[in-house]
């Protein structure tokens, strides 16, 4: 075993500071250490940064993600004539993707 100093904190750092195995086990560390933290102003970033890695951790467990760079089939529309057209929406909506 190896002998780390410096109390429970660091104990339960360095116990869950590996990083690896499956998400259920990532799920299990992280409910460990956030259990294992004092809730007060000083550590309330620290608590919402796990539970924010917790929510993204379970999310990948529900929905796994595909690597194809969130492509999803549609359609095409062949071009003739001319035409002129607008497009109106709130910034960063996706209004150029519809034009490529």
């Amino acid at each position: 075993g190896t002998n780390v100093g410096g109390g429970g904190w660091a104990k339960a750092k360095h116990s869950s500071a590996g990083g690896g195995g499956t998400i259920l086990e990532k799920i299990q560390n992280l409910e460990l250490e956030i259990s294992r933290t004092q809730k007060n102003k000083a550590t309330s970033t620290h608590l919402g940064d796990l539970k924010s890695k917790l929510c993204q951790l379970r999310k990948q467990l529900l929905e796994p993600s595909t690597s194809g760079g969130g492509k999803q089939p549609g359609f095409e529309v062949q071009r003739v004539g001319d035409a002129r057209i607008g497009l109106v929406g709130f910034p960063s909506v996706g209004k150029s993707s519809l034009l490529t």
